[in-house]
């Protein structure tokens, strides 16, 4: 429990006691659904390494339109498609313990302890372009996560 809000570095740092004597952890934030192997990320972790971080091709929110540059014909409609282009942070990160003393004692990780990490070369990315990800912020993301989960097969 937080007495004041603490901030994602905040809570992470909180736990140190639970995780410090461990070689990694995961971290994911409560408000991604994904069925992404995050094993990938802990096998990221190498002894330059402090951090993996999960990264995503762009959902785009909008349908796109592909169109010809001279004659302006529409070729395709692709919709909400993956903007392979651009990446994003999918919310899921591997550590190791050594990121414990680059952590704010309140503030959040992404704007404190991945830029700081990222300078000094101890952040990888990894990327994820065959998965379902979903971060779910508002009732109409609550309702697309609810079709994909049903959508999805979980017996392996």
């Amino acid at each position: 429990m937080e007495d004041e809000p603490l901030g994602t570095g905040g809570a992470l740092n909180n736990a140190a006691h639970l995780l410090s004597k461990d070689k990694s952890f995961i971290v994911i934030n409560g408000d991604v659904l994904t069925n992404l192997n995050p094993i990938e990320l802990v096998e990221a972790l190498r002894d330059d390494i402090i951090g993996a971080i999960a990264v995503i091709p762009l959902p785009s929110p909008y349908g796109v339109v592909t169109f010809d540059n001279t004659t302006f014909k529409i070729i395709e409609f692709k919709e909400k498609p993956r903007l392979s282009d651009y990446w994003i942070n999918a919310g899921i990160y591997a550590f190791t313990p050594k990121v414990f003393d680059h952590l704010p004692r309140q503030g959040d990780l992404e704007k404190t302890t991945f830029p700081e990490l990222a300078s000094r070369g101890l952040l990888k990315a990894v990327p994820f372009k065959e998965c379902e990800w979903i971060s779910i912020d508002t009732y109409k993301d609550l309702e697309d996560a609810a079709k994909l989960l049903k959508s999805l097969s979980f017996n392996h």
